[in-house]
This record gives C-alpha cells, structure tokens and sequence, in this order.
C-alpha cells in the first residue's frame, strides 16, 4: 500500500477518535485518578460515591476512570471537565468532599476552590500548573498525557497524536527511523544509559530469519513505581514505541515482561493491546501496510534478578531467572537465540515523540551528552511524593527542595539514595550534581531506573545500607559465589556494626569485600549491590566509627543501640496518651503521677514518640543506652 494510503488509513481513524472524543465536551465528565496510588487511597470509594450521588440528585455526568499524573501525595485525585467552567483538579478527596462538590457545583455552580489543587488550563479564576514552582522546574513528555486520559479507552490516546508517529514511520523506510533514534542520543532508562539506537542497529545487523522486542517492565526496586505508573496510566505509548522498534529491526514478535504483582498493569496492557488490534495498529499488515507485529504480555514471578536482561530472557524461556555469561549479546543471540532489543518501559515511551518531532526537539531538552528528560518516583522524607519528569541535568537540591517541596517537620536533609538498591547514598554536599548517567555515575551512584529516596537526620546511614544490602542479598540468584557468599558476609558484619558489635577490622573487611564483589560478581546485580555500603562508607564513615568505637547510634535508629525514656520534667500528670499507645505496656504511672517505662517489656515500636502531644514532647531516644543510668542517677532512682 502506498504512503498515502497508509497515512489515510491512519487519519481515518484519528477522525472517528476525534469525534468520540468530542462528544464529552458537552457534557460534565468526573475524571477519577484510578492507578495503584489511587486505587490504594480509596480512588475505588471515591468513584463509587459518584455514581451514586448523581444518581440520587439526577445529574446527568459521566464518570471515567484515569490514570495518575504525579501527585501521588494527594491522592485520591480527580478533576471535573464542566462546559462553562475551568477544568479544576481536586485532591484528598473522600466521600464527604464528594458530596460537597455534588451539592456546591454541580448543582450550585459554585467550583469550591478552596478544595482545588490545580487547573489544567489558563483561566481567570485559579492557578494552572506553570504557576507552582513544580510547575516551573518539571517538562512532561512521556508523563505529559498520564492522568488525563483513559487507558482503557484507544481513542483517548489516538485523538492526541497517539500512533502518527507509527503512521510516519510506514511511510518511510526503517533505516531512516534507525537514524532519526540514533541522532537523538536515547539513552536507555532503564539504568545503564546504553544509546537505544545503537542497540537497534546491532540487532539490526546480526542476520537471522527472525527478531524479537522486549520491554523489560520488571521494575523492583525498592521505592520505584515509574514503569508501573506509565503502563497503567498510557500504556499505548509504549506499545507504539515497541511496533516502532519493531518496524525498524524487522521483528515480527514482541513481549511485554511485567511481573504478575502489577496486576493493574497487566489489565491495562492486556485491554490496549486489543484494542490496537481492533485497529489494526498491531498485527497482520498494519494500517495496510506489509508490516506485520504481534505483541503480547509475559507475566514474570516478580524476581528482581530478573531485570538483568539475561535472567529476563531465561525466565521467558521456561528456565530459572538466572543470569547467563556474555558475549553473545542481545543483539546477536537473544530470546531463543535470536536476535533481540530489550529496552525499558521509558525507553520505547520516548520513541514515538521522537518520531513526531524529530531528533532535534528531543535533544534541545536536558545536557549535551544526556538529552531529554528524566522521570523519578520520588518517595521518603519529602513533602510532595509521586512521579515528576525533569530536563536531564536538573540538579538533586531543586528536584528536591522546589519540585519536592522539601522535607516535612522541618527536618534536616540528611541524604538521598538515587538509583535503588544498586544506587548509592549523596550526601548534602551533593545536592547540587546534575542529574544524568554521568555525573552520578562519578559521584558513586547511578540513575538507575528512577526510584529517589529522601532520607532525613533521623534516618542512620549504616541502618539504611544494611536495609539495601539485605534486599539484593535476598534477590540474589545464588549463581556466583562473589554475590551469594559475600553480600552475606557483608550484611553479617553491617548487622554488627548496627548492634555495637563491631570492630575497626571488620570495617576494613566490609569495604575490601565490596571492592572485590563488584569486581567479581557475574550480573550487575553482584557488581552493583555494594553501591550503598561503598557510597555510606564515601560519605558518612563517621556514623560507621560511632557505632564501632563508642556504641552511639547518632540518628538514634539502630534498636540495640538506643533505649526510650520519657524526661519527668515535660511529662504532665494529666495526660496518658503513651499509656494507651504501648502495645506491651511497657508504661506506667510512677507514684508521682508522671510516666516511666519500664525497660525491659519495652519493643522500642515508636508508638509512645508518636502518641505524646506535641506541647510536652517528654519522650525522647537515647543512645548510648548507657545515658539512662545516668539519668536515672540524677533522679535519685
């Protein structure tokens, strides 16, 4: 078929997308952010509660479900698209915010502004995005469409450029989509930051009567959700990237390898892959074209070794998801021998913007040898949690401090471990390292797929590395005897050194063997897991020589290290909420009317610090332990 029939074919469909899509704006429409950070937050109520109190006042609206667009701090989100009104975002609703928007605007046509978080479109009435400062730092391309459309709905996508890109590229040749990948410098995201598009070509270049796509959508690491959220939210622009990808290799078959503890993902990828079908955007002769790709989803165990492409590969393959020696590559010898592209689930999201706007546009964002943007799940002690996209070479202080928004109850900063387990900890004296594979890569940590963890003064770094080591060690495969001996060895003696066990050799010992095991190890699984204890050892070895030499824990966070005692001074007679909240009662009321606790019932569970008002703020961590004798001296005990 020709080009232009091909391109007819496409704006044929885009017109009865378009026209489907029209239909709404007439109408009053509830769009309820329905992803797992949603849905954990009670999106699921929320969408409920609408359907039921319109029905019972009669009010003709629609409900949709959507994904997620970022602001997972606020969830359950929603917005309202009203003809005659300002589309507003509304967020920390709940079944009484629910009713007061029924009542208040819908049928009082008051907007109830002092509920609403954002609008999407300038106004006279209420700020829009670009008009907070996380709206000044943040660029949106692959997250741009995220929560303001359906997933489960094609036209949604399609009426926003969804699948011209595939459109473009059927009418021109593969070697021309090669290039245009290849000039933007797209590095993969999954971690490593290998050029995408030399990938591409070496697959491209190995003969074989077959070829393969896979998406790696393994993602595991500890505090990450970017991928999960992407496929859950726009999971057709990842398909497109993918039957992009395909066209240029010349693949035939593709796999979406996500882990069956996504099941929202699976769902999602599943109902878009049908409905591409339907469209004949996949399958047999696409859009006419003599292109043909089939895709499917492949549900992985939920191993993280299995994100090491090779451990991928053998767990598609029926084997144990263990890693295999290389060369060959992937690109000569892959999923059945054949040759393969594995990219992430950001990597293939990237490609059809590309496509649209060209290898310029894409590098006119981010650093000269990083272009484009980068997506973090930012999580921990920060005020504002959820997904945010970034041009490459922002710096860690303003994705932290003014997309962020800082860090709750005025604390102190204390570091921010990047890249996940394989990552590494920065200190405060990094805060101003621009983000790209390079720069981190020097600092010690890594990219990695995006998950950012802030930590603050009360977090202890041993206990932190510990916490990293203790996961990759349980993730290990078991294959090498570097990763399965010595990662165990190493949290031996961090478990140690968190008890006050340890000693200034072991400490000698630790480090030597984080050096030997990243030298060794077979995957980078083995040759990345000493990333935090290298990078807490870089930055904060004065917590390590408190522990070993004087027994403190200066974050006060090591169990065995601390003991909870309430100050008689701030304790009030009249008041007994540490009482209550002591799940041992470890409490109680001395003859004086004050608290006390009594050590040896106490778990150390945090409840008492919790519970104690914030106008006496009597209990406090000490460490040494040994500074409770003192004390108690003082008091005459």
């Amino acid at each position: 078929m020709s080009s232009t029939s091909i391109e007819q074919k496409f704006q044929n469909i885009k017109k009865e997308a378009e026209e489907n899509i029209a239909s709404l704006d007439d109408k009053t429409v509830i769009y309820v952010g329905s992803a797992s950070c949603g849905l954990a937050a009670g999106a699921k109520e929320v969408k409920d509660a609408f359907i039921n109190k319109l029905d019972e006042n009669n009010i003709e609206a629609e409900v949709k479900e959507v994904g997620c667009m970022g602001f997972c701090y606020a969830e359950p989100i929603i917005f309202i698209s009203r003809p005659g009104f300002p589309t507003l975002v509304y967020g920390y609703v709940d079944e009484g915010l629910v009713e007061s928007l029924i009542k208040n605007y819908l049928i009082e046509d008051d907007p109830c502004f002092e509920f609403a978080l954002v609008a999407t479109e300038v106004n006279d009435f209420f700020p829009t995005f670009a008009d907070f400062p996380r709206g000044v730092y943040e660029e949106k391309q692959i997250l741009n469409e995220c929560g303001f459309i359906d997933p489960e709905e094609i036209d949604h996508y399609v009426s926003r450029d969804g699948y011209q890109a595939l459109s473009k590229a059927l009418s021109s040749s593969p070697v021309e989509i090669l290039e245009e990948v290849k000039n933007a410098n797209l590095r993969g995201r999954g971690g490593a930051g290998f050029p995408a598009g030399k990938k591409w070509e070496a697959c491209l270049s190995n003969d074989g009567d077959e070829r393969y796509v896979i998406c790696n959508a393994d993602e595991g690491d500890p505090g990450a959700f970017m991928d999960r959220i992407m496929l859950e939210s726009n999971p057709h622009m990842v398909i497109e990237g993918m039957v992009l990808c395909a066209y240029t290799i010349g693949a035939k078959k593709g796999y979406l390898y996500i882990r069956s503890e996504y099941p929202q993902a699976v769902k999602k990828v599943q109902k878009a892959i049908e409905q591409a079908k339907e469209k004949n955007l996949l399958g047999d002769s696409i859009l006419g074209s003599d292109f043909s790709f089939d895709l499917e989803v492949f549900q992985g165990a939920g191993a993280f070794v299995c994100g090491e492409a090779t451990a991928l590969i053998e767990s598609m393959e029926g084997g144990s998801g263990i890693p295999q020696t290389r060369p060959p590559r992937m690109a000569q010898s892959g999923y059945k021998d054949k040759p393969t592209v594995l990219n992430n689930v950001k990597t293939f999201a990237y490609v059809p913007l590309i496509i649209n706007n060209g290898s310029d546009w894409f590098k006119s964002t981010g650093t000269e040898g990083n272009p484009g943007t980068a997506v973090f799940a930012l999580v921990g002690k920060i005020n504002n949690t959820g997904l945010v996209e970034v041009p490459m070479g922002t710096t860690l202080r303003t994705l932290i401090y003014d997309v962020g928004e800082g860090i709750p109850g005025e604390k102190e900063f204390k570091a921010v471990q990047i890249g996940g387990p394989s990552g590494g900890c920065l200190p405060e004296s990094a805060l101003d390292i621009p983000i790209d594979f390079d720069s981190l890569g020097e600092a010690g940590a890594m990219m990695g797929s995006g998950g950012l963890v802030v930590m603050d003064e009360n977090d202890c770094m041993v206990t932190v590395a510990k916490y990293f080591l203790e996961f990759t060690q349980q993730e290990s495969c078991g294959k090498c005897t570097f990763c399965r001996l010595g990662t165990k060895q190493m949290l031996d003696i961090l478990t140690d050194i968190t008890k006050g066990e340890g000693t200034l050799e072991s400490l000698e010992l630790l480090e030597e063997l984080a050096v030997d095991i990243k030298d060794g190890s077979l995957c980078n699984l083995g040759k990345t897991a000493p990333n935090p204890v290298l990078t807490t050892l870089r930055y904060f070895k004065d917590e390590y020589l408190a522990h070993i030499n004087d027994g403190v824990c200066p974050a006060k966070m090591c169990q065995d290290l601390i003991v909870y005692y309430i100050v008689p001074e701030r304790c009030s007679k009249l008041c007994s909420a540490c009482v209550g909240s002591c799940p041992t009662e470890a409490i109680y009321t001395r003859d004086d009317g004050l608290k006390a606790i009594e050590q040896e019932k106490c778990v150390k569970c945090d409840n008492c610090l919790k519970a104690c008002p914030p106008e006496y703020y009597a209990v406090e961590k000490l460490s040494p332990p040994e500074k409770l004798k003192e004390l108690e001296e003082k008091e005459g005990n």
